[in-house]
């Protein structure tokens, strides 16, 4: 690996149209990811992104810097790395630069009014999708999944069919022991009850090193930049309907799209506004 980006790797990161995800590490030491398409380089050895929600991860990041991220293109290419933020600025040439393009110089409603930085730590060069082989594992692990119904679901039904569906990327987050987070594309998984299964036809040496209650989170995201974010604990590897799967006992299921993300589950009690 080496910490550092090429002219290729800079100009892949430019684009508005990619996916760029950011996976952060929230006070109980648990992974979260969000989906940052204004992630981009500001040198070889550094990134940014502009803010311009109040979702978790930019309070994560001030809390603790570690980061890990992933860009992925329209070709199926992806890079991958961690990192650690360092500072945010109101004002700029880089403030300027987020502000001037098409999605929020035109919009009427939010601009960017935060540039974060981070330094890149590890970076592990691109690769690309092994389209088989997820393609294979998706449908294996749709014949484990089965159809499991619990009595008390954890996903409603949106966001259950939203992460059965065969087009809806999924990539998934875990803590590693140097407390940096990291992101495995595009993991074939699937609902089973209120589990999730995944097969490791990809990144099995990744996957396959994952200790039982290990916390981890799941980004479920269509090309529609429709996304559900939900978290739980691997609870290790075993045979469902002659598949070999890992799962992942759910507890916390996040709304990761604007205006307003939040929590789904559990249900957050309303309270009472008593001060207008």
């Amino acid at each position: 690996m080496t910490a550092r980006l090429n002219e290729r790797d800079i100009a892949a990161f430019e684009p508005e149209a990619k996916i760029g995800l950011l996976a952060t590490v929230n006070p109980e030491g648990q992974p979260h990811l969000t989906l940052i398409t204004s992630l981009r380089a500001k040198t070889p050895t550094q990134l940014m992104f502009g803010q311009f929600t109040e979702g978790r991860s930019k309070a994560h990041l001030q809390e603790n810097p570690h980061a890990g991220f992933l860009v992925m293109n329209a070709e199926r290419e992806v890079w991958r790395g961690t990192a650690r933020w360092t500072h945010a600025a109101r004002e700029g040439e880089d403030y300027v630069l987020y502000n001037q393009q098409p999605m929020f110089r035109y919009n009427t409603y939010f601009g960017v009014h935060t540039v974060h930085y981070l330094d890149l730590v590890d970076f592990a060069g691109s690769a690309h999708l092994a389209l088989p082989r997820i393609a294979a594992g998706s449908l294996a692990a749709k014949v484990a999944g089965g159809l499991h119904r619990p009595e008390h679901p954890v996903l409603k039904p949106w966001a259950r069919s939203h992460i059965a569906a065969l087009g809806t990327l999924k990539f998934l987050a875990h803590v590693g022991e140097d407390g940096f987070p990291r992101i495995i594309p595009v993991v074939p998984t699937y609902p089973a009850g209120n589990r999730l299964l995944f097969v490791p036809t990809v990144y099995r040496d990744e996957l396959g090193a994952f200790e039982p209650n290990t916390p981890v989170a799941v980004l479920a995201l269509n090309l529609q930049m429709e996304s559900v974010l939900v978290r739980g604990t691997f609870t290790g590897f075993r045979r469902v309907r002659g598949v070999r799967a890992g799962a992942i006992d759910l507890d916390w299921v996040y709304n990761t799209m604007p205006p307003v993300p939040g929590q789904v589950y559990p249900e957050v009690p309303l309270q009472v506004v008593e001060q207008f």
